[in-house]
């Protein structure tokens, strides 16, 4: 079994001792119930993990003394971006957390027509701020050592107009003309776009292709949007990632 993982967004090094954060002390002790001496693995972003021991557990805090640092790195080799339509509740953490176990890049939430959810102002902050967490959960959860981006949410003619990067960028649309692994391996970062529940409307399908995505299906079945994504993940890093 492997030893819990706690991301610590500050400066790490070897042979120092530091408290955990509040929150990650709160799960070591209370959730975790891990005791003094047990070993727990701490990552902050910057890339790699360091091995660390439990040396102190207080009533509201947990101190631990940091080993070695381990530089190895558990990302794709190829970059993904995944803009997805807004949806609702936990299908949309769902989406987010899986997405961020098969690889993904970067996140981009988009308000499209027939988004069930509309977020706007403190709300639409506190809510990508939900998503980051989610995020980092899941980077604790699957070894990820770098921590994906969730921008900002925007209306999706917004997004389409305003992205320029060099990218490949694919639409996932049931009844595309072309099937997904019939596509050549791309030779640059990969933009993948998910519709919400519903779909994407005619108009934005068409908004779409003319910022240069290509539509491709997955398959004969239409999918919900939280399957859609992840099974969309999982056949680009099958057919070109890391799988």
């Amino acid at each position: 079994m492997s030893n819990p993982r706690f991301y610590i967004p500050v400066a790490l090094a070897a042979q120092t001792s530091l408290a955990l954060p509040e929150a990650a002390a709160h799960h070591a002790a209370r959730v975790l119930r891990l005791r003094s001496g047990d070993a727990v693995t701490l990552f902050n972003g910057s890339g790699g993990e360091y091995a660390a021991c439990i040396t102190a557990i207080g009533k509201h805090d947990v101190t631990v003394t940091i080993e070695r640092h381990d530089p190895v790195e558990r990302e794709s080799p190829l970059p993904v971006t995944l803009v997805q339509a807004v949806s609702s509740g936990e299908r949309m953490d769902l989406t987010i957390q899986k997405a961020v176990e098969l690889g993904v890049s970067r996140i981009v939430p988009v308000e499209s027509e027939r988004s069930v959810v509309r977020l706007k102002g403190e709300r639409a902050g506190k809510r990508v701020a939900h998503w980051q967490q989610v995020v980092v959960s899941a980077c604790e959860q699957c070894g990820r050592n770098r921590i994906p981006e969730v921008r900002m949410i925007s209306p999706l003619d917004v997004w389409l107009a305003a992205e320029e990067n060099d990218a490949q960028r694919w639409v996932l649309l049931p009844g595309a003309d072309t099937a997904l692994r019939d596509l050549p391996r791309p030779q640059k970062p990969v933009e993948l776009l998910v519709g919400p529940e519903g779909g994407l409307t005619g108009a934005e399908a068409d908004a779409a292709r003319r910022a240069g995505y290509q539509p491709v299906r997955l398959g004969p079945r239409v999918l919900r949007t939280e399957t859609a994504a992840p099974a969309l993940l999982a056949a680009v890093q099958a057919l070109w990632g890391d799988f």
